[in-house]
């Protein structure tokens, strides 16, 4: 299991690791296969540990999400690294293909999008509102194009803030919903098949994390290629935004 992880950062405090969709980060009850139960499993081989493995996961991606994912190795990182998170001190770039609107049209080359939004009662998926709803909560996000494709545009984005399916909802509701994301109204398909809604993925990587490390306090960027499964976005040499 633990020969399957894509490492892209490790010390004794941290541990980066690239998620590929549609695996879970975390899961309950336990004997689901997650990328935690993976990366428990690796400590455990690496290191020789008896007993049980301790595991900060100061955040996660959504099932059909893919990308960094970072985790903290001992409680004092974990708590560090969360107030990080929670502060939001830590810099997120996610890719994006995202499919024409349904006249053809594309974002601008760049932008900022500013939203309310709510997550949907006893659903789990969020909406756009507007700013007196109840529950509502401000988004706000920054793209910009990489480049363009055959059937929509790969956009690097910048959340500033941290709302459940964020990107997903922000894009949908604008006409430019994520590639494959049937949930929030994509009509083109990404990736292979799957046999079960739970396996479809979408095309919405995590591509880095920038953050302070959590012992030594020098900033850390951590980087996850593209995987394969991206097809004509593969070759794609591109800067961080």
């Amino acid at each position: 299991m633990s020969a399957a992880l894509h490492i892209l950062y490790e010390d004794n405090h941290c541990l980066a690791v690239a998620k590929p969709a549609p695996l879970l980060t975390q899961g309950v009850p336990p004997g689901i296969p997650t990328l935690e139960a993976m990366v428990k499993a690796y400590l455990k081989e690496r290191y020789h540990k008896r007993g049980n493995v301790y595991l900060g996961i100061p955040h996660r991606l959504d099932r059909p999400v893919s990308g960094v994912v970072l985790f903290a190795r001992n409680t004092k990182a974990a708590r560090r690294l969360a107030e990080q998170f929670q502060q939001r001190q830590v810099r997120k770039v996610y890719w994006a293909v995202v499919e024409p609107s349904h006249d053809g049209t594309l974002p601008p080359t760049e932008g900022v999008w500013e939203d309310w939004l709510r997550k949907v009662k006893e659903q789990a998926r969020g909406e756009r509102v507007t700013a007196d709803t109840p529950g509502a909560r401000r988004a706000v996000l920054r793209y910009r194009w990489v480049r363009a494709g055959a059937d929509g545009v790969l956009l690097a984005i910048e959340p500033e803030t941290g709302r459940m399916h964020q990107i997903r909802v922000q894009a949908a509701s604008r006409g430019w919903p994520v590639r494959g994301d049937v949930w929030y109204g994509a009509r083109l398909p990404f990736g292979p098949p799957a046999e079960q809604p739970r396996d479809r993925i979408i095309a919405l990587h995590a591509r880095s994390l920038t953050f302070l490390h959590p012992i030594h306090y020098e900033p850390l960027t951590v980087t996850a290629p593209l995987p394969s499964t991206w097809d004509e976005w593969q070759n794609l040499d591109e800067p961080l935004a």
